[in-house]
């Protein structure tokens, strides 16, 4: 690997680790594309926002620990296993362009309902989801997007958001969430064979990357209107889709 691919990755690891302690979600959804983008083997790149998502989460997950939904991160917990298995058979059963591809499709699909899901706010406070049985198919889609995509806390979130959770109930239990199954998506990941060489040399340089960042999100989630910039975030997640759908001979 040359220098700078190491630290375009790094790049790419520093932007989704700040997102993520901002916010509380978001390294995958935006480190992954960026990755995608580079001339890095698609597993290990998996491997290194794994190693970098756990990280992160050891990191943020004590300051929300007591506004945890127990009750519905055991189940999360339990159907996360079930859909782990089934993320690693896509992952190594189906061609990398077609895994981008699909990443793509998410990606818009996931950026049009976050800006819109403030709208959809305003209509109603009741829960859109009122069965707690719903956590059940978004745990184990957390599963499978976890051990595909590392994008194991995007259907938490959407879950959180219908059962119309408060922002602090949200970010602990996506937090709590995060540390319990990047354990199983890392050790997935361990026993599926994804892990490189070149995931552990990446991770090593990254790891100021992640500690910086985690700092800097912290600081910076007290001074910057959320709202302003989740709009944003959302917005150049839309893009990063549009762009991972692009033929590589046009990018």
């Amino acid at each position: 690997m040359t220098a700078s691919l190491i630290a375009l990755a790094v790049f790419a690891v520093f932007i989704g680790s700040l997102m993520r302690s901002m916010f509380g979600f978001g390294e995958a959804i935006v480190s992954m594309p960026l990755l995608t983008l580079l001339p890095i083997p698609l597993q290990t790149s998996v491997s290194l926002i794994g190693l970098a998502g756990l990280t992160v989460a050891v990191l943020t997950v004590f300051s929300g620990w007591r506004h945890i939904e127990r009750p519905v991160l055991i189940r999360l917990g339990i159907s996360t296993v079930i859909g782990i298995p089934v993320g690693l058979y896509v992952l190594k059963s189906i061609p990398s362009h077609i895994i981008t591809s699909g990443l793509g499709i998410f990606l818009m699909g996931y950026g049009v309902y976050c800006l819109m899901k403030s709208r959809l706010s305003q209509t109603s406070d009741k829960p859109l989801l009122v069965s707690r049985g719903w956590v059940w198919p978004f745990g184990f889609a957390a599963g499978v997007l976890g051990s595909a995509y590392n994008i194991n806390g995007v259907p938490v979130m959407i879950y959180g958001t219908l059962r119309r959770w408060a922002p602090e109930r949200l970010r602990g239990t996506l937090q709590a969430h995060f540390l319990i199954s990047g354990v199983l998506v890392v050790a997935g990941h361990a026993l599926g064979g994804l892990w490189t060489s070149d995931a552990f040399v990446l991770y090593a340089y990254s790891l100021p990357a992640i500690l910086l960042a985690t700092g800097l999100g912290v600081l910076f989630s007290k001074r910057i209107p959320a709202r302003r910039f989740e709009r944003i975030l959302f917005m150049i997640i839309i893009g990063l889709g549009i762009l991972l759908m692009l033929p590589r001979g046009r990018m």
